[in-house]
């Protein structure tokens, strides 16, 4: 049985602590809940009363000792704060997305963990995703061949303004250290790089308070190159209706389209680059049209779940806690993430093409400068 601590009782934390004590759990125990807000804690101590222990205070949660584990669910800047001193106490840790707001903070949690036998994770639930791991698998095994080109169009996160406006904090450089990229898009930029690895470079086109009235980007459109010639473009809005969920990816052997938790595969019955290569005479078809390769549609079979995909990670974490078991999220691969959307918007930043790595201070310098002028103030400068 691992005893579980949860760091947050936002919207995120307090789904947590239903899941926990839900039952769906059959080795897993909630026993405490932390958060600095006071009037939280009594909304959690109204609803699930003895149960469970509450603190407010940082010293005191850690130091009681009353749990084995913890998931953090606060807001971003604190994500690695917070799992640098899981870490430090002994404790197991999960850690919501994203598990930062920059690359630099997390090279210190990295740095710590590694130190560290306890299992750290991130809560990346689309991994989970039957219809994603099926991706990664088409993808992965060669079945599309060499990549040519990913499009993904993810504009379905409509928030209005009044939801910007429902907190000081939100949609601010100093409150949420980002728009759509950091707060909506960490699960797709982490499928991006999980499935079609690190791409070499990016041009980023972030607007800032385009549809709405906010300091940091509503939309977003990014232009990617790979070591291998091939190219993806990633686009994300928070003001469309209807928005659209569209990922194709185009190798020389095949094409996948998904959407609307469907896949479609175009299968090539040979290389598209060996076909090209061979065709010595350009022919056409009965009605004209150039001929290309033979292509069939494919159905592709995709197991579904019905279980909560939030769940599934957490049961996945405590696998690893318990036995051993690989960790489908590990909270090392969650940097790959982090370091696109600061890439996208350090190039906005700057008016040009970002390298992979970035320039990690060059970036917390930009960030700090918004952070300054932020409405949201904080004490001092990032670090």
């Amino acid at each position: 049985m691992v005893k579980i601590g949860v760091i947050g009782y936002g919207n995120i934390g307090s789904m947590h602590v239903r899941n926990f004590e839900s039952g769906v759990f059959s080795n897993v125990q909630l026993t405490a809940v932390f958060d600095i807000d006071s009037e939280k804690i009594k909304k959690a101590e109204n609803l699930y009363g003895n149960k469970l222990k509450y603190f407010t205070k940082e010293e005191d949660f850690f130091g009681s000792h009353e749990f084995d584990a913890v998931l953090v669910a606060t807001p971003h800047y604190a994500h690695p704060v917070l799992a640098e001193k899981a870490l430090d106490n002994g404790y197991h840790v999960l850690v919501e997305k994203p598990i930062g707001v920059y690359t630099k903070a997390v090279r210190r949690l990295y740095k710590k963990a590694a130190e560290s036998d306890k299992i750290f994770g991130v809560v990346f639930n689309q991994r989970t995703n039957p219809l994603y791991q099926k991706v990664k698998d088409l993808v992965s095994s060669g079945e599309l061949g060499t990549l040519k080109r990913i499009n993904w169009i993810i504009t379905d996160w409509y928030r209005t303004q009044a939801y910007y406006n429902s907190g000081t904090w939100r949609a601010t450089w100093g409150g949420e250290g980002g728009g759509v990229l950091i707060n909506q898009c960490p699960h797709q930029l982490d499928l991006f790089q999980w499935i079609f690895g690190m791409p070499k470079r990016v041009r980023g086109f972030a607007y800032f308070g385009k549809n709405r009235n906010i300091e940091v980007e509503d939309e977003v459109t990014a232009y990617f190159e790979y070591e291998n010639g091939a190219t993806g473009v990633f686009i994300s809005s928070v003001s469309e209706v209807p928005g659209s969920n569209r990922l194709e990816i185009t190798g020389d052997k095949g094409k996948v389209i998904i959407e609307n938790s469907q896949i479609e595969f175009y299968r090539l019955r040979e290389s598209e680059i060996e076909y090209n290569k061979n065709l010595k005479v350009q022919g056409f078809d009965k009605t004209g049209n150039f001929i290309m390769p033979e292509y069939w549609k494919c159905e592709v079979p995709v197991e579904k779940s019905d279980e909560s995909q939030h769940v599934l990670v957490i049961k996945d974490w405590i696998d690893t806690i318990i036995n051993g078991t690989p960790l489908l999220a590990p909270g090392t691969d969650a940097i790959n993430e982090l370091m696109i959307s600061n890439a996208v918007y350090l190039s906005t930043f700057i008016d040009n093409w970002v390298e992979f790595p970035i320039d990690e201070d060059l970036f917390l310098e930009k960030l700090n400068e918004r952070v300054r002028k932020s409405k949201y103030k904080v004490e001092k400068d990032y670090e």
